[in-house]
C-alpha cells in the first residue's frame, strides 16, 4: 500500500538521491498560487526560473512539487528559502513516520497521505510541509492523485477563511484535508469488513481469511500513521514559535479531534477483524463438528447390521455326517433366510434412527 524509500546505508547525512522511476529519474511538476483577499494568481507546471522570478513575498504563496526525480530543484528552495538540508533528505527518502520540526526559519511537517485510485484500491504516500512566514511549500511523490482540490477549490472561490488568513490557515487547511481523506478510507474498509462478516456466517473459506488478513494489514498501517499525526497536531497546538497563530490553533484543535475519531475507528475495525476470525475458527470447528457428528450416527448404525452380516459370513454347516446340526444357523438354508435377515436389519436401523431423534443427536 505505501512504499518506502531510503538512502544507501552508510551514506553521510543530508544526502540528497533522486526518486527513480522505472530506473530513470522523472521530471517533477511545480506549480505556485499566489493570492490575498483581493488577488489570485496561479500558475502551473513551471520551472525553477519561473518560480524565482514570479514569487511575491508580500502575498501568501503555496508552492507545490509532483515528484521526487529533481534533486536540483529541492536544493534551490533549500537555498532559497532556508530549508535545512536534512529535512531535504527526509523530503526524499519516503515512509518517514508523521512527524513536525520546528526552526527558526520555517515549521517542518511530515505526512501521510492516503486516498483510493481509480480501481478503489488503498494508496498512499509521503507529503512534506514546509510553513513559512508567508509561504507553503508541499512536496509530493507523484502527481496523479493528491487530497488538495478542495483547498484549492476554496482559494479560487475565495469562500471562508482561506483568502483572508495567514499561511499558517493554508498549512492547516492542507493537514485538515489530509486528514479528513482517511474517513471515507475507513469507511471502505469498514463496508468491506461487514460483508465479510456476513459471508463467514454463511459459508467461511480460505478466500475470506485471506481478504480479512489484508484488511488487517491495512489497518495496521494506517494505525502507524494516524496515531503519530495525532501527536503531531497536538505538538502544532502548543507551537509557540510564532509561526501558528491563535485564531489558527482553534482549527487545529476541530483537526485533533478528527484524529481522535480516526484512531478509535481503527481500533474498532482492529478489534472487528480479531472477533471474525475467533467467528472463522469456531464456524469451522462447528462445521467440522457437524460433519462428525453424521458420520459418527452413520457409522452407529452400520454397527449392528455389520455385526449381523459378519455372523452370516461365517457359514457353519448345519449337516455333518448325515447328523443334523440345529445350533450351527439352521437358517442358512430357510427359504426365506435372506429377506427375513433384511427385514431384521432394516429394523434394526429405523429403531436406531428413532432413538437418536428421541435423544436429539439428529
Amino acid at each position: 500500500m505505501f512504499t518506502k524509500r531510503h538512502g544507501p546505508p552508510g551514506s553521510s547525512p543530508a544526502t540528497l538521491t533522486p526518486h527513480l522511476v522505472d530506473g530513470q529519474t522523472r521530471k517533477p511538476v511545480i506549480s505556485l498560487i499566489e493570492y490575498d483577499k483581493d488577488h489570485l494568481v496561479e500558475r502551473e507546471d513551471i520551472g525553477i526560473s519561473d518560480l524565482a522570478a514570479n514569487f511575491d513575498p508580500s502575498r501568501v504563496s503555496w508552492i507545490n512539487i509532483d515528484g521526487l526525480g529533481d534533486v536540483e530543484a529541492l536544493r534551490y528552495l533549500g537555498t532559497r528559502f532556508n530549508l535545512h538540508p536534512l529535512a531535504l533528505e527526509d523530503v526524499l527518502n519516503t515512509g518517514q513516520r508523521p512527524k513536525i520540526e520546528v526552526t527558526s526559519d520555517y515549521v517542518f511537517i511530515c505526512a501521510q497521505m492516503v486516498y483510493r485510485d481509480e480501481e478503489r484500491v488503498i494508496c498512499g504516500e509521503q507529503v512534506s510541509l514546509f510553513l513559512g512566514r508567508n509561504f507553503v511549500i508541499t512536496v509530493q511523490e507523484e502527481g496523479r492523485y493528491d487530497v488538495f482540490d478542495p483547498v484549492r477549490e476554496r482559494i479560487r472561490s475565495g469562500r471562508g477563511f482561506m483568502r483572508k488568513s495567514k499561511a499558517d490557515y493554508l498549512c492547516y487547511a492542507l493537514l485538515d484535508s489530509i486528514i479528513d481523506h482517511y474517513y471515507p478510507v475507513l469507511e471502505g474498509l469498514g463496508e468491506a469488513i461487514e460483508e465479510l462478516e456476513d459471508k463467514l456466517l454463511e459459508k467461511p473459506s480460505r478466500e475470506m481469511v485471506f481478504n480479512l488478513h489484508e484488511h488487517r494489514r491495512s489497518l495496521t498501517q494506517l494505525r502507524r500513521y494516524v496515531w503519530p499525526l495525532r501527536d503531531v497536531i497536538n505538538s502544532a497546538l502548543h507551537d509557540s514559535s510564532g509561526y501558528i497563530s491563535s485564531p489558527t490553533k482553534v482549527f487545529l484543535r476541530d483537526c485533533y479531534d478528527h484524529t481522535v475519531q480516526l484512531m478509535d475507528l481503527v481500533e474498532s475495525h482492529k478489534e472487528l477483524t480479531a472477533a471474525l476470525m475467533e467467528l472463522y475458527h469456531s464456524s469451522v470447528g462447528l462445521r467440522t463438528n457437524e460433519i462428525m457428528r453424521v458420520l459418527t450416527v452413520i457409522t452407529s448404525i452400520f454397527i449392528p447390521l455389520t455385526f449381523i452380516v459378519g455372523v452370516y459370513g461365517m457359514n457353519f454347516a448345519n449337516e455333518a455326517d448325515g447328523r443334523s446340526l440345529p445350533l450351527n444357523m439352521p437358517e442358512l438354508y430357510s427359504p426365506y433366510g435372506y429377506v427375513g435377515v433384511m427385514g431384521l436389519m432394516l429394523l434394526i436401523a429405523i429403531v436406531q434412527l428413532v432413538l437418536f431423534r428421541k435423544m436429539k443427536w439428529l
